[in-house]
């Protein structure tokens, strides 16, 4: 448990490290992700994630192109509905959306974020809810599918998704 929680502690921290850019008035710095920092964002959200199961004794998760895939159309799709939920506006499920991208493995679970913050502090805030925590951790996981969309006024519709 201690190696558990040292590990959340550490995610927190790297969050620190992630770009603020930016700026609105009253000097808040508001989090934007250029579209060259994609695999950056994927990779520092892929190492954290792996940290934390590793030190939770479960074995690492590799990015996957169906389930980033997946996440990116409901990333796209939450914003134009504007909601936060696991549905799509056709009535697609987590589950439709994996299989319609062309993921064959067992689908496990998706966590969802409406933002301004980075994917750092996102996932501290999963890990904080034990629904959530329990998708990052699940040891049958062996796929990740990670994707966002931002809006002009710097809100962040975060998608995870995970496989095995």
């Amino acid at each position: 448990m201690r190696v558990f929680l040292m590990a959340v502690a550490a995610a927190a921290a790297l969050s620190a490290c992630a770009p603020t850019t930016g700026g609105i008035g009253g000097g808040v710095n508001i989090y934007r992700i250029s579209s060259g920092q994609t695999s950056k964002v994927q990779y520092r959200m892929l190492d954290s994630i792996n940290q934390l199961r590793q030190a939770a004794g479960a074995q690492p998760v590799k990015l996957n192109s169906q389930l980033n895939a997946a996440a990116l159309t409901h990333a796209r799709d939450m914003s134009v509905q504007n909601r936060p939920w696991h549905f799509g506006s056709d009535g697609s499920s987590p589950i439709d959306r994996a299989r319609r991208a062309g993921y064959t493995g067992n689908y496990l679970g998706e966590n969802i974020s409406e933002t301004f913050e980075t994917e750092l502090q996102t996932l501290s805030a999963w890990m904080n809810k034990p629904d959530t925590r329990r998708i990052i951790l699940d040891p049958r996981a062996r796929d990740l599918g990670f994707a966002w969309l931002q809006e002009r006024n710097g809100k962040i519709w975060w998608v995870m998704e995970m496989g095995g």
